[in-house]
């Protein structure tokens, strides 16, 4: 009887020391879950505040003045508008330079055959 006692003794314990161990691995993980839920809810905050300044950002009102403040831009009019005409079948696709200033490309376009 005292080996069966001695025995079931070593059971219980090993059953409690299993207990106590998953015991604890569970609060582990719910810390770690905690933590994770936290770090979501604080995405969550960062996602929408980074939606809020690229809407503010992107406003068409706010484009135009630096547009027009920034960059000296100004809107298209019918009177600075250019139009060329190309004799058919004369277009061929090929890289044309960018002109470096607006006063320089409007006697260019003419000599390259364009009217208005």
């Amino acid at each position: 009887m005292n080996r069966l006692n001695i025995f079931l003794l070593i059971v219980v314990m090993g059953c409690a020391l299993s207990v106590v161990n998953a015991t604890n691995q569970q609060r582990q993980f719910f810390i770690q879950l905690q933590r994770a839920q936290s770090q979501e809810r604080q995405l969550q905050q960062d996602y929408s505040q980074l939606q809020y300044q690229q809407s503010a950002l992107s406003k068409t009102s706010r484009i135009e003045q630096i547009a027009t403040d920034s960059l000296k831009m100004r809107g298209a009019t019918t009177g600075r508008t250019q139009y060329l005409t190309l004799d058919a079948g004369s277009a061929k696709a090929e890289d044309t330079p960018i002109p470096t200033s607006a006063p320089a490309s409007a006697p260019a376009a003419k000599a390259r055959g364009g009217t208005r």
